[in-house]
This record gives C-alpha cells, structure tokens and sequence, in this order.
C-alpha cells in the first residue's frame, strides 16, 4: 500500500472539514478562548478519574448527554463561560480558577 494520490487526499481532507470531532485550540486563541478550552479539558479529566461515561456525566450534572458531548469535544459556542463554570462547580465545588 502506497502513499495516497492527491485525488484520495483531498476526498479525505473534505469528509474530515463535515467531522464532528474535537475541535483544537487555535494558535491565535485568545485569553478567553484558552480559559473556555481548559474548562472543558476538566470535564474530560473529571470524567475519566471518576470512570464515568458520557450518559452518566450527564446524570450527574442534569443536562442532555448530547449538551455533556459538545462540552467533551470543545464545541462549546452555545455555552457561556458562566454557564460551563455552573456546570463545572457542581463536579467540583471547591474548584479554582486561574485566567491567564
């Protein structure tokens, strides 16, 4: 098996731009946009500290587990930061947060 033709490449680079995936921090992400994306990275650790799924996540903070996946995949446009602290400081009460 050889490397791929331009043809093969460009039809994989197309499906990969409709994908649902998690999106990646942008190098030209501003301050807010690293807070939101390491608000998101907690969500992810809480959830595999405490070996939960997603459905069970989303048990735990009363919220749709399709709102739970958004959040575990950075795709975060229809949350405000206020509403993903919320969220957060019902995992972590205690939680501490750092801008910056």
């Amino acid at each position: 098996m050889g490397f791929p033709n331009k043809n093969e490449i460009e039809r994989a680079l197309k499906k990969l731009e409709k994908s649902d995936g998690t999106l990646a921090l942008g190098p030209d992400a501003s301050t807010l946009e690293k807070f939101r994306w390491d608000l998101c990275q907690k969500f992810i650790k809480y959830k595999k500290a405490h070996s939960h799924n997603q459905k069970q996540l989303a048990e735990l903070l009363e919220v749709d587990e399709a709102k739970i996946s958004k959040i575990l995949h950075h795709r975060i446009d229809e949350f405000s930061t206020d509403r993903l602290i919320a969220l957060y400081s019902k995992l972590d009460p205690d939680l501490k947060l750092k801008v910056g």
